[in-house]
């Protein structure tokens, strides 16, 4: 029987190259409480957000950052869901 060169809809648990090279994780220690800071590429980037360093737009497709408590007394999925969408300038700057 021949083969079929379709390509398979991505499964979930599947991860793009790219995804993998831009979600390391990483904790950082700033303004005295650890945070999470995971990378974002501009392929990942769908949706605008506003960074919280400068109050502009992290517009869809840019680069950026998402940082989270990696500390807080509520809990890991509360720290979660008060994860903000930094530029990597201002992120470093801060």
């Amino acid at each position: 029987m021949p083969r079929s060169h379709k390509r398979r809809p991505q499964r979930p648990g599947d991860d793009s190259f790219d995804r993998l090279l831009a979600g390391w994780k990483r904790t950082e220690s700033r303004r005295g409480a650890d945070w999470t800071v995971q990378p974002v590429s501009a392929a990942q980037a769908v949706k605008d957000y506003t960074c919280p360093g400068c109050g502009r737009v992290v517009a869809t497709g840019t680069a950026h950052i998402v940082a989270w408590r990696a500390d807080g007394v509520l809990g890991d999925s509360a720290d979660l869901a008060a994860r903000r969408h930094w530029h990597e300038h201002c992120w470093r700057i801060s």
